[in-house]
């Protein structure tokens, strides 16, 4: 019989792990998972202490970081046992800033296909949201410099750190974000989302005014991020928006953004161009509001309104969406 692979049987005694009790036993059993040589199963073991919350082992978390910290490329393939293991300590409220001062700073570039990848960038990201959390005096500064980081994934992490810790200052850091642009609608889309979450009552003029942005990608990215926000405002800026579209491209971009609302008004409003705008723009429609398949409600009016149209694009949009 062949053996077990011991990083195999560690992975699967960890993923047992996951739905018991955290008892003294356990908890000892993840410290030991903790100090593994496997970066695998090191993450595995941070994850689970995030996942059931476990701060009695915050110490063995510090120490685990700072082991692999020291010799990353070596000991920490692909950066995945550090990240997973500040984001634990960011999960369960780890206030000291030295392990995230160490991971904002890191980069770790790796081979791969084509040019070396930097596999910190995770890291990077994880490390401006833990420092924000602190009471390190220059947390903010440190924060800043990731806003211009070459990898997208690290400026989202100091983006989001912004939003949820950065308090009027993140703001306007947002704001000259957001007017210095950024070659990835993502980065810029995360802008929008954090400003309108952390300053609702000011970010919601905004964002708008992006709406209409020659780049077209700017211009969804403020659609959707409006939308998703589920502010009554901001519903009100994409209704004025759609009276005023007439590009089927644009007008699925808005339905997609209103239902994504929540809205009681944007749900009516939806069910009404399923109703009675032309097939297309009704076959759009019942895509967008397939998000509330599992809504009694929603999708027994929509059925309705579907067998009232009688339309094949409008039918095939039902079956695509909510038949599935």
């Amino acid at each position: 019989m062949a053996k077990t692979d011991p990083i195999e049987r560690a992975l699967n005694r960890l993923g047992e792990l996951r739905h018991v009790e955290p008892s003294e036993r356990v908890r000892d059993e993840i410290r030991s998972f903790l100090r593994n040589r496997s970066n695998l199963v090191v993450a595995k073991a941070a994850a689970i202490v995030r996942d059931l919350r476990v701060t009695a082992l915050l110490p063995e978390l510090v120490a685990a970081f700072n082991k692999l910290i020291a010799d990353a490329p070596r000991l920490d393939k692909r950066c995945v046992a550090l990240a997973e293991i500040t984001s634990a300590l960011y999960e369960l409220d780890y206030d000291e800033p030295g392990p995230y001062l160490m991971g904002i700073k890191h980069v770790q570039f790796e081979g791969s296909y084509g040019p070396p990848v930097d596999e910190g960038a995770k890291l990077r990201a994880v490390s401006a949201q833990g420092l924000l959390r602190t009471q390190y005096a220059d947390a903010l500064s440190e924060v800043v410099q990731l806003l211009v980081d070459r990898e997208p994934v690290a400026r989202i992490g100091a983006i989001r750190a912004l939003g949820v810790n950065g308090g009027e200052a993140g703001v306007l850091l947002l704001r000259l974000r957001v007017l210095t642009g950024d070659a990835e609608p993502v980065v810029l889309a995360e802008c929008f989302a954090a400003l309108l979450a952390a300053s609702p009552d000011k970010s919601v003029a905004f964002v708008a005014k992006y709406i209409n942005a020659q780049d077209e990608a700017t211009a969804e990215a403020a659609v959707l991020a409006l939308g998703e926000s589920r502010l009554p405002l901001a519903y009100e800026v994409l209704k004025e928006k759609w009276n005023r579209t007439a590009l089927l491209p644009e007008k699925k971009i808005l339905l997609t953004s209103m239902a994504a609302s929540r809205l009681d008004d944007a749900i009516a409003f939806l069910l009404s161009q399923v109703d009675s705008a032309s097939a297309q723009t009704a076959a759009c429609a019942v895509e967008a509001l397939s998000i509330y398949r599992h809504n009694e409600g929603v999708s027994t009016s929509v059925r309705s309104a579907v067998l009232a149209r009688r339309e094949k694009a409008i039918i095939e949009a039902y079956r695509r969406g909510f038949a599935s």
